[in-house]
């Protein structure tokens, strides 16, 4: 794992649990987006996960729980029963690596800061450049007073996710298109598009 492409490190048990999982998903030929464990029905650890070409199916998410589920076993860093949930990272995907920020640069995001950044911890806008330790964003909807461009450190990045937009549903629509061309004919009953959060019950 290249820590340099990671913006939001998951801390505690989160961290743990990434830190455990990431090499298999990897070694599968998968890439880890984010490890999220929470309280619902019981305990649920969600694990989101995508090919380097950005797609995720619903057999990519039964060939990373397979590979996955074994070694949570053997670790045992759950100790209560819990649902093991794989999904893809969905349209609306949250931003964690520094590549995701340029990659989805130019679409329209929300972010909450870990810390105050222009007196405020929530911005809305578009990711206008990146640079090494931080990217500037664009607000779609400025306060009087306030300044168009913010720049935003990296490492005040708390929680980022795009949103929404005909724009946006277009790009990933056609870099969608793109990548299974380039995978050839696929099965569609098998290799049918995951959404975010279909539940692999552990």
């Amino acid at each position: 794992m290249n820590e340099t492409l990671r913006i939001v490190v998951e801390e505690g048990l989160e961290g743990r649990i990434a830190a455990i999982v990431e090499p298999v998903i990897e070694q599968l030929g998968y890439r880890l987006v984010r490890v999220r464990l929470s309280g619902a029905n019981g305990a649920t650890l969600q694990v989101m996960a995508e090919r380097p070409d950005g797609t995720m199916t619903v057999a990519d998410c039964e060939i990373v729980s397979r590979g996955i589920s074994p070694v949570l076993d053997v670790e045992d860093i759950l100790s209560d029963a819990y649902h093991l949930e794989l999904s893809s990272p969905g349209i609306d995907r949250p931003l964690v690596r520094k590549q995701d920020f340029e990659t989805w640069a130019g679409h329209l995001m929300k972010l909450e800061t870990s810390r105050l950044l222009d007196g405020r911890k929530r911005f809305r806008g578009k990711i206008t450049q990146v640079d090494a330790e931080s990217f500037t964003l664009e607000r779609d909807q400025p306060a009087y007073g306030e300044e168009v461009r913010v720049e935003i450190p990296f490492d005040a990045v708390g929680d980022a996710r795009l949103i929404l937009t005909d724009e946006l549903i277009e790009a990933s629509l056609r870099a969608d298109k793109l990548a299974r061309k380039g995978r050839g004919p696929v099965d569609d009953d098998l290799d049918g598009e995951a959404e975010e959060g279909s539940p692999l019950q552990h």
